[in-house]
């Protein structure tokens, strides 16, 4: 958009208020500094992030449910602001990834409905303490104001390749976690990548699901034609259920929970469905791919 068709964009962005990797740090600079962009970011209320964070991790088993909704919300409130109709996004997660929304469109408008940020009622969120104020940021604009906005995806007109976006941006400076640090349930180490404590809700579709960041991108890489459905399996079989201590340590650490706290909160979205416990007393899939 910058370089192409000469457009001065307003980049959004939400800090998660959790220690950054040494590549997190360095991508939000190098993209302003790269491209020439302004950006203007939301650092959240900490004490407000923290509650729900708890209540929703413990509920739902949403640990980021309240970034996941300002992901989505603040960039459509500062449009409307800021009176820039055309709002841009990359990927339309349903239709890439498979969602409750999964629909090829170009437009963005009913991405708030794709079950990644599901609304809460207010009252549910109130009653826990938290102000109308915090809460008037996890609300999109009202609909009339929504109607002058075109929030698009840029997926609808190029297609997605988790990997071909990640060389280029590579080639622009984008530093991924090589050297830094190895992830024990990712298979990549270019895919969110600013903190730690984030993808501890990335990986609970695991416990609830049965497949989680490793199967995502094992999958990914067997479309693209990267690697095999056997080496695929076995990559899975692992990583897929392994979450990463350093997640688990930043998470308990910011949100004051003790590890034993944590996966006993974990321990209760287990879907008995998919999991059984071995001898070790571990949780383990009933029906692995690996079989």
């Amino acid at each position: 958009m910058k370089e192409v068709m000469k457009m001065n964009p307003i980049l959004f962005s939400v800090e998660d208020n959790f220690k950054m990797t040494e590549a997190g740090r360095h991508n939000i600079q190098n993209i302003s500094e790269e491209f020439g962009c302004n950006i203007i970011s939301l650092k959240p209320d900490i004490k407000a992030q923290k509650k729900i964070m708890r209540y929703t991790f413990e509920k739902y088993g949403k640990p980021t449910w309240f970034l996941d909704r300002l992901i989505y919300t603040f960039p459509l409130i500062m449009a409307s602001r800021f009176n820039t109709p055309l709002l841009v996004y990359g990927e339309n997660v349903s239709y890439e990834y498979g969602g409750t929304d999964y629909k090829e469109t170009y437009s963005a408008r009913e991405q708030l409905k794709n079950g990644v940020a599901s609304d809460i009622d207010d009252q549910e969120l109130l009653a826990i303490g938290i102000d109308s104020r915090t809460l008037s940021m996890l609300r999109p604009p009202s609909e009339k104001e929504m109607q002058k906005l075109d929030p698009i995806y840029i997926s609808y007109f190029k297609q997605w390749n988790s990997v071909f976006n990640y060389k280029f941006a590579k080639s622009r400076g984008f530093h991924d976690l090589q050297h830094e640090w190895d992830r024990s349930h990712h298979v990549e180490n270019f895919d969110q990548i600013d903190s730690r404590a984030y993808l501890v809700h990335s990986w609970m579709k695991y416990p609830k699901f049965g497949h989680g960041s490793a199967t995502d991108y094992a999958s990914r890489f067997v479309r693209y034609g990267l690697i095999t459905r056997e080496e695929a399996v076995e990559a899975v079989r692992i990583h897929d259920g392994k979450l990463d201590s350093m997640c688990v340590r930043d998470f308990v650490e910011f949100t004051g929970y003790s590890e034993a706290e944590f996966w006993n909160i974990v321990e209760g979205f287990y879907n008995r469905e998919l999991f059984e416990k071995n001898e070790f007393g571990e949780w383990v899939l009933k029906e692995p791919v690996w079989k």
